[in-house]
């Protein structure tokens, strides 16, 4: 099955701003004490939405559950903020959720036949 459009659009997004957000949060990395504050977790969450958008890409199940997770943990980390973030992160959610899910996009997801070339 071809590349779903919407499909190579949520991915490439989270690729960028997986990029964008790991470039601007190297900043906050403290090379002489490492695991003393949050940075590296912060890096590692950026990582995440990189492979996430790459496998979801390589039309990876796996890849568009990192994905959701990956909002969910932000819809979590939303609520120490303020309710806009939340709405705004739900929203989000639930619009890369439905994309994702959606009955004629499973397939491209559970199809028999490899997409390792793209």
């Amino acid at each position: 099955m071809k590349s779903p459009i919407p499909v190579i659009i949520i991915g490439w997004l989270f690729i960028v701003a997986g990029i964008i957000g790991f470039i601007y949060h190297l900043k906050d990395l403290n090379l002489r004490n490492l695991f003393s504050n949050d940075a590296m977790w912060v890096l590692f969450v950026r990582l995440l939405a990189i492979a996430g958008g790459i496998l979801v890409l390589r039309a990876s199940n796996a890849g568009r559950w990192l994905l959701v997770l990956w909002l969910m943990y932000h819809v979590v980390l939303s609520f120490f903020h303020s309710l806009s973030e939340v709405v705004t992160h739900v929203i989000i959610l639930v619009v890369i959720s439905y994309v994702l899910f959606h009955p004629k996009v499973t397939p491209f997801f559970t199809s028999e036949t490899a997409h390792d070339s793209g």
